[in-house]
């Protein structure tokens, strides 16, 4: 059944924003999530990218500060956001602001790789929604810039990348300087077992919401895989990048630097492409968005961690240089395309190497990408037929049963048995054992002088001389 924005209760200054910004039906991520927020209980939601996720909490919790009165407290926050990457934060602050454009309320955002001196005043006046990495708001706090003390609630989008890409410490730091009595939302695009375990720890009494299953790849995304060798990788990636039909491409990388080198090896080839990642500075990491934004440089080449503060309409490919650790990575990675309707294609270049990690990537989402090869790889090993069922063990006879009696062979008449070999007598014609040859004793009697084969005896046995 579907259901609209006006049904759900929202202020009507957020419904004009809403109309302004051109939103007619909640998606069902919101549509779920936003009255469980607005009664204000602990919530997880599990949806892939590119569902509305971010308006699923902004909208209810927008709401819920148009009820309260009074000014936010200095130094303090009434709401706090916590992200994993820079460009995921300034993301989530614009559509706040966006949203909430009516209803007076402030809002900013918090993270590294700029000046402290902004941050710090905008904490001293006090903050309704303080948007923030967890790193530079840790720095804040020891600083004694800000305290958490009145927040009343805490989010967490990309939650398995904030726990699982080693933010934990840090969280945990945090969640020791905010109010117990709070309300915990948790927003992901997965949500392997082992984090689902954390967030049961940090939740109360928690509302799950899934829209779709966390082993679900979005269905407008074309998917194949490419068997190339390593050292060719970089060769093939350069000529799908020369096709036609190739529009704007996210290529991710493993790694910071090997997300440089291939920028380089593509700057070689005549292609624009940008990098992405955590050791770039402020200004270069927004100039390279806008860049694949305005189509100047149309290849961006990210890390996990990065990439999650992407939200660029139009990104016809996604393609995998190197293929991730963790199999739930891939569904979010291939979820940057195919938004909003639109069509997409993700292609995964697979070494020798990375067999293992496309095997699991196929059992996690319950199908088989269809594969082709090229610069002289060998070809994926077929898939190996179940071995046969072994034979059911024989009880063993219970302790003390009697064996059965031994039969007698049976040999043809007339033939005797073989004749044993007599054992010889014990203690007959067997060769003695020699003792072992005993070291020369030797006579202690210190009185000669020395040992009586020849050997000084020690100097505390002279004393007595």
């Amino acid at each position: 059944m579907t259901t609209t924005f006006e049904a759900l209760g929202l202020d009507t200054r957020i419904l004009q924003a809403l109309a302004e910004e051109g939103y007619s039906i909640p998606t069902p991520i919101q549509a779920q999530s936003i009255p469980t927020v607005m009664e204000g209980r602990d919530l997880l939601g599990i949806a892939q990218t590119g569902t509305g996720k971010t308006a699923a909490f902004a909208l209810p919790i927008l709401h819920r500060l148009a009820q309260q009165k009074g000014r936010p407290p200095r130094f303090s926050c009434r709401v706090l956001v916590l992200s994993p990457t820079r460009e995921l934060a300034s993301q989530i602050a614009a559509s706040l602001r966006a949203y909430g454009r009516h209803l007076g309320l402030s809002t900013a955002v918090v993270f590294g790789g700029v000046g402290f001196g902004p941050q710090r005043s905008a904490l001293a006046r006090g903050i309704d929604i303080l948007v923030a990495t967890p790193g530079r708001l840790q720095d804040l706090l020891d600083q004694g810039a800000g305290r958490l003390d009145q927040v009343g609630t805490l989010v967490l989008d990309e939650a398995d990348q904030m726990l699982d890409k080693g933010f934990l410490p840090a969280i945990r730091r945090l969640l020791k300087a905010i109010p117990a009595e709070r309300q915990t939302l948790f927003f992901s695009a997965t949500m392997p077992a082992e984090i689902n375990r954390l967030a049961a720890e940090m939740l109360t009494d928690p509302v799950r919401v899934a829209v779709a299953p966390v082993a679900t790849t979005a269905e407008r995304v074309a998917q194949r895989v490419i068997h190339v060798p390593a050292a060719g990788k970089r060769q093939v990636l350069a000529e799908l990048l020369r096709m036609e039909g190739i529009g704007r491409t996210l290529v991710f990388s493993r790694t910071k630097h090997g997300a440089d080198r291939i920028v380089k090896q593509l700057d070689q080839e005549g292609i624009a492409a940008n990098a992405i990642h955590g050791n770039k500075a402020q200004n270069a990491r927004e100039r390279a968005l806008a860049a694949f934004r305005d189509g100047s440089a149309p290849v961006l080449v990210a890390t996990d961690i990065a990439a999650r503060g992407i939200d660029v309409e139009g990104v016809t490919h996604v393609i995998q240089f190197d293929l991730p650790e963790v199999p739930e990575t891939y569904v979010h990675r291939i979820g940057r395309t195919a938004r909003a309707g639109a069509s997409g294609e993700a292609i995964a270049l697979c070494s020798h190497e990375d067999r293992d990690k496309l095997r699991a990537i196929e059992r996690l989402i319950r199908q088989q990408i269809p594969a082709e090869t090229r610069g002289g790889a060998a070809a994926p090993e077929p898939a190996r037929a179940p071995a046969p069922p072994r034979p059911a063990a024989q009880p063993k006879p219970p302790r003390g049963a009697h064996k059965p009696a031994r039969q007698p062979q049976h040999r043809p008449h007339g033939h005797a048995a073989p004749a044993e070999a007599p054992k010889p007598p014990r203690g007959g014609d067997q060769p003695r054992r020699r003792p072992a040859a005993e070291p020369p004793r030797r006579d202690r009697s210190w009185r000669e002088g020395d040992f009586r084969d020849g050997t000084p005896a020690p100097a505390f046995l002279r004393r007595g001389r």
